[in-house]
């Protein structure tokens, strides 16, 4: 086999998982390849929260936050439940930890804050924590990435320098209800300044940690590739030892000599395989996630039998869509007190904080139970939440954008009857829905979904209110929005053992090929246990599979050989 370049470990795929597994690669002192198909790195990890999840870490234990591997143990048991054998919630929960020391020892740019009172999903269940376990990365200046700054994927709304951590929204969210609020604003307008006059760039959430990783890997001269698809594996004696790539318009082969490591995304772009793999409607526009998240992997795994798992899953995010068509997040929004989310029926049929992902899968639910009337649904909300708090990316008394009017981003009504009406609600049903909402919000209690009972539920909502999650929805006019089924990245892909080797269907290990992240089912199975419980195993993996790599110690022929071959050949 003739080679075009020669590598110990080449790995496809610029986001978290891949940035670690090539990190740790290359710190062990490996020759390592990282190759991203778009011209930026960052991959979902950039536009994502940012956040960690790995019970019981250095920072937990820092902040005096830490429980113990037994609670986590528990925890895990109790949301993700046999669907994911013990030995890789066992490795996760021993190595997460492990692979978070290395980071931080790795580079001083390595570096993460606890997210203080951030919950866990499911609190309530056994081993659940109310004071949560997920860490942010620290803010940062993306200017020290020097040459590489334009190649880390921006943000698709632009802050303007206007930028705020996880722990920053939660007070700031509170502007207009509280002096941890109004401090918080100050510290932003300084970070603001600070950027007009200095030019500090800063980043915080998903960018701030790809910015951390990119800083990190550059800081071992580590060499990475930007639009340079991975198309094909080469196979030779049962083993992957390279892989098929586009560089510059030219197919190459890179030589993988001790293994090949997918860090790469799902399928969530791709409209066709959506239609394929997850229940229906689908549609590729509702996701979050970039452009090159397309499964392209999927069918070269395919032709090594490789095995797959969670193929009808995704990271659910209930979502608006402007009218540019770009969707909006519901994350904090979904905690506002004054605000109820309803069927095209006009019935509240679900505890709107509930965690993101379950709302998604709670929609499918509803909207097959009723005949298609979930999907879409509308989020409601009044003058007053509007005046109070930040919604859909704008600031309280911030009106919104009157393209969301032309476009029908946004209906209004002066009364509930009007605006029932404009959404061809039946009438009567909405006004009923918010006078039962409105008599609940009066007493403290949701009666229907137990909205506000959960340290999750109450994390986002106003704390200065008997129940922090609820409140009269009285104040005209009244607003609404369409929520629609949106997603982060797909949740399924090739299965994994404990050093994130990609399996066969009969169970045996595909030597010299490795997986994390999104192409990759995921080690949660359909569960989804606090925040940042996609970056952390991702991270974890990937540094899995870099150590067992160093350690593979088998030779191959690198002369011609009549059992070498590419897969989709």
């Amino acid at each position: 086999m003739k080679w075009d370049f020669e590598y110990d470990v080449v790995v496809v795929g610029s986001g978290a998982s891949g940035f670690a597994a090539a990190t740790t690669a290359k710190n062990e002192g490996l020759k390592t390849l990282l190759i991203e198909k778009e011209k930026h790195f960052g991959g979902a990890s950039a536009l994502s929260g940012g956040g960690v999840w790995i019970p019981n870490n250095r920072y937990l234990v820092e902040a005096n936050a830490a429980d113990s591997y037994e609670e986590a143990k528990t925890y895990l048991d109790a949301t993700v439940g046999d669907i994911v054998n013990d030995e890789i919630k066992e490795t996760y929960l021993k190595k997460g930890i492990e692979m978070l020391d290395y980071m931080h020892n790795a580079s001083k740019h390595m570096r993460f804050s606890y997210a203080k009172n951030y919950s866990d999903y499911y609190p309530a269940l056994p081993g659940g924590k109310g004071a949560g376990r997920s860490i942010e990365p620290l803010l940062i200046d993306i200017n020290e990435l020097g040459d590489w700054k334009d190649k880390l994927l921006p943000p698709t709304i632009d802050t303007k320098g206007f930028v705020m951590t996880g722990q920053d929204f939660v007070k700031v969210n509170m502007i207009t209800r509280t002096t941890a609020g109004k401090a918080r604003s100050l510290t932003l307008g300084w970070r603001l300044i600070k950027h007009l006059l200095l030019k500090k760039n800063y980043a915080a959430l998903g960018q701030a940690l790809m910015a951390r990783m990119g800083l990190t890997y550059k800081g071992l001269n580590g060499e990475m590739w930007l639009q340079t698809p991975f198309t094909d594996f080469i196979y030779e004696q049962d083993r992957v030892i390279g892989i098929k790539a586009i560089k510059e318009g030219q197919e190459i082969a890179i030589k993988a000599e001790k293994g090949v490591i997918f860090g790469s995304g799902g399928f969530s772009k791709d409209q066709e395989k959506r239609e394929r793999f997850l229940p229906t409607p689908q549609n590729a526009a509702w996701t979050s996630s970039p452009h090159g998240q397309t499964g392209d992997i999927i069918s070269p795994f395919e032709k090594l039998y490789a095995k797959f798992g969670l193929m009808d899953r995704v990271w659910g995010a209930p979502s608006i869509i402007d009218h540019k068509g770009r969707p909006f997040f519901l994350v904090a929004d979904r905690g506002i007190p004054n605000m109820i989310i309803v069927d095209q029926e006009g019935h509240r049929y679900i505890n709107e904080p509930t965690p993101y992902h379950e709302f998604v899968d709670k929609m499918y639910e509803h909207n097959e139970k009723t005949g298609g009337k979930a999907i879409t649904s509308w989020i409601i909300l009044d003058s007053r939440s509007k005046k109070r708090y930040l919604f859909a990316g704008l600031f309280p008394m911030q009106g919104f954008p009157k393209e969301y009017f032309k476009n029908n981003i946004v209906f209004t009504g002066q009364t509930v009857n009007e605006l029932e009406q404009k959404l061809n609600i039946p009438t009567g049903n909405l006004v009923k829905t918010i006078e039962r909402f409105n008599g609940f919000a009066q007493n403290g209690k949701d009666l229907d979904f137990h909205r506000g009972e959960t340290a999750h539920d109450k994390y986002y909502g106003d704390p200065t209110l008997k129940n922090p999650n609820l409140l009269e929805l009285n104040s005209p006019p009244y607003y609404a929005l369409k929520v629609y089924p949106g997603d982060i990245g797909t949740k399924g892909g090739v299965v994994i053992d404990k050093n994130a080797r990609v399996l066969r269907e009969d169970g045996t290990a595909i030597e010299g090929v490795y997986a994390c992240g999104n192409c990759s089912s995921s080690i949660m199975g359909q569960s989804y246990p606090g925040p940042g419980a996609t970056l952390g195993p991702g991270m974890t993996f990937g540094y899995l599979a870099a150590m067992h790599c160093k350690d593979n110690d088998i030779q191959h022929s690198s002369g011609p050989n009549n059992d070498t071959k590419l897969i989709n050949a």
